[in-house]
């Protein structure tokens, strides 16, 4: 379908600001240009920031812990890794998202603050999901959470990183992964897919920017076949847990979220797959500016409750 109305209105405006390529600025302007939703965020009952040891030594690992209004407990607990091509992002850029999915989806939310590159390169951003993941499974009584009602969820680069935390929890044995929610994830290293030379300029996310995002991410190319970079390169995906994976239509990794969709549905997976179609890459946490983002959210809590 065309392009939503909402979606050409922003990027009209964004374009209006002629920014340069990714690849051209200094990476503190990039971080400065990836910020919170404006206006204040639905009030949840606590928000707490806590400190998660970090894996082999490394620093420890930030996480900030949202409690629904209701007050019954144990709930399903929701681990979020954020998106941001593991460059950018923050606990604050994804504030508002994470208090509209604690209410919406009546579970506790933990928002991962995961290393960034290219300062922490692979594979530091899954070693610290991975971390905070085993961290609330150890945790789950304190959280107010069931443990066996522990969902991973991130868009984009935080969905890769969900997908390759349940692929490694699978293999290791070591947390029982309830659910998945995959939103546009990363899943590959291709960037010749038909949605990357349909929308490769103009759709915000764009071709540029995501091969600069892998070389920032990756210390040596040859590094993107190890499945924790790209999912879809498993071999093996059965055993895993349900999914629910949403798409954009203008987006550039829009062929590789839903090819991973499929792969697991071959493998036996329990899917629901879901193209938002007329939207962009990013979408989701814009609930201020998409009416179907605000849908998004709705039916990611739905998942969640039905876990």
């Amino acid at each position: 379908m065309p392009l939503h109305p909402q979606c050409q209105a922003f990027l009209d405006q964004f374009a209006a600001l002629n920014i340069p390529p990714l690849d051209q600025l200094p990476l503190d302007q990039i971080r400065a240009l990836s910020v919170p939703v404006p206006g204040e965020p639905e009030p949840v009952a606590v928000v707490e920031d806590r400190l998660v040891s970090g894996p082999g030594g490394a620093p420890e690992i930030p996480v900030r812990v949202y409690q629904p209004n209701n007050g019954e407990k144990p709930r399903a607990g929701l681990i979020f890794y954020h998106g941001g091509g593991w460059v950018i992002g923050t606990l604050n850029t994804y504030g508002s998202l994470c208090h509209l999915l604690a209410n919406a989806g009546d579970c506790v939310v933990v928002s991962v603050d995961y290393r960034l590159a290219p300062e922490h390169r692979f594979p530091a951003a899954f070693d610290d999901s991975y971390a905070a993941t085993v961290w609330v499974r150890e945790n789950a009584a304190e959280l107010g959470i069931d443990p066996e009602r522990i969902v991973v969820c991130g868009d984009s680069a935080g969905g890769n990183l969900a997908a390759a935390v349940c692929l490694l929890a699978r293999d290791r044995g070591s947390i029982p992964i309830a659910a998945q929610v995959l939103v546009y994830p990363i899943t590959n290293d291709d960037l010749d897919t038909p949605s990357y030379r349909e929308f490769a300029e103009g759709y915000m996310l764009t071709r540029r920017s995501m091969a600069w995002f892998w070389q920032q991410y990756l210390e040596r190319p040859d590094q993107s076949a190890d499945i924790r970079c790209s999912p879809l390169k498993s071999d093996d995906l059965s055993g895993l847990p349900p999914a629910l994976v949403l798409s954009a239509e203008y987006d550039v990794l829009r062929d590789e979220s839903e090819a991973y969709a499929a792969r697991l549905r071959d493998a036996g997976v329990t899917v629901t797959l879901d193209r938002y179609d007329g939207m962009i890459h990013g979408f989701l946490r814009r609930t201020d500016l998409y009416d179907r983002a605000r849908e998004a959210v709705q039916q990611i809590s739905e998942f969640i409750r039905g876990v």
